[in-house]
């Protein structure tokens, strides 16, 4: 949940000035699916992903977070009491932390801010929307593609003839926490892309060579770019 530009100095002073910077080692767990929720984390470097558990034990990676993102906010000048998802450390990161109620006040004496950390708050949740509708109407497979359009859209650097590398590392087991589907499955999805020359893979390292047959696949509709990502 990256900050959008107009806004991203004023709430990173917030946190800065008023909250408790932390170091969290890789693997560890910031906050679990259940637990009361009391704060808010403003990420200043590392990964961290954001997850579900079903009631079967699958997991679902809802998005993966990096520098200048916002984790927990959910509960946010609601009623929410509970976190509804589970935050863990991918890479060694630092944070900074402020309690929910710390933050509302903050927010609350500068109305300015406050309206556009909710406009904010709100191109978030249609991002989340978007991702579920299409897990949910466009198949495995076409959850993959979009996972893949999102990835490059958020982590993907121009290389030649064309082509989009995903600078960001991922199993292939995460990869079936993305898309909602087992390992198994991504595993024949991304041999059969690769034997059609869609992709490119090394070493947890996905090159997109033909990021236009995966977007006419799922008939995308090329979503802005703010919108489309998996942070």
């Amino acid at each position: 949940m990256v900050l959008m530009d107009n806004i991203f100095e004023k709430i990173k002073e917030l946190f800065q000035k008023h909250g408790v910077f932390i170091k969290v080692s890789k693997g560890n767990k910031i906050f679990l699916e259940g637990e009361r929720a009391k704060e808010i984390y403003y990420i200043q470097s590392g990964v961290i992903s954001i997850s579900q558990e079903s009631e079967t034990g699958k997991e679902l990676t809802i998005r993966i977070c990096g520098p200048d993102s916002i984790i927990g906010e959910g509960s946010l000048f609601c009623n929410l009491v509970y976190n509804s998802m589970t935050a863990k450390v991918l890479e060694p990161s630092t944070l900074y932390v402020l309690s929910r109620k710390s933050l509302e006040h903050l927010l609350e004496e500068q109305p300015t801010v406050m309206v556009e950390y909710m406009k904010w708050l709100q191109t978030e949740n249609l991002k989340h929307q978007s991702r579920l509708r299409d897990l949910v109407l466009n198949g495995k497979k076409g959850a993959l593609f979009s996972t893949l359009i999102r990835l490059s859209n958020t982590y993907g650097k121009p290389v030649e003839n064309d082509s989009i590398f995903i600078d960001f590392q991922l199993t292939n087991t995460e990869i079936a926490n993305l898309c909602a589907t087992s390992r198994e499955m991504i595993n024949r999805m991304l041999n059969d892309l690769k034997k059609h020359e869609i992709i490119t893979f090394d070493k947890g390292f996905i090159t997109i060579h033909d990021l236009q047959f995966l977007k006419n696949e799922i008939a995308c509709e090329n979503c802005p770019l703010q919108i489309c990502r998996i942070d």
